[in-house]
């Protein structure tokens, strides 16, 4: 099942607004997150969390410059989860999901992500 999942926030205060502007425009946005998912894991419940990523310079992997480093378990907790299934035949998700969260902030430790893994493959000439 292809789902479409928005994390969106409540309320949120003049300075966490500050946090929330759309990169290619500067406005703001009350969007957090999107997920494309095609598992068949659970959706998202109330007291849900998202992780935040950060990228400490330290740990950048020449490779990989742009990529995180570390994540943690973030600020934004989702109270309320609504689902609404698509009724057309042919349609690119079958659900769309909208979790809506509050700014609850946390003191979590940050972790470190795996290494990225490349696989190469040798072309014979």
């Amino acid at each position: 099942m292809s789902k479409y999942i928005i994390f969106k926030a409540e309320d949120a205060s003049s300075e966490q607004w500050k946090s929330m502007l759309l990169a290619h425009t500067g406005a703001c946005t009350d969007i957090l997150a999107e997920h494309y998912d095609s598992s068949t894991l659970p959706l998202p419940a109330p007291g849900y969390r998202l992780r935040e990523f950060h990228k400490i310079e330290q740990f950048v992997d020449p490779n990989f410059p742009g990529a995180s480093t570390h994540s943690r378990i973030g600020d934004w907790e989702v109270t309320k989860v609504e689902e609404y299934p698509s009724e057309l035949p042919i349609n690119e998700f079958e659900t769309i999901i909208i979790c809506y969260c509050r700014y609850l902030p946390v003191n979590t430790p940050l972790e470190p992500l795996p290494k990225i893994q490349t696989t190469h493959k040798l072309q014979q000439v």
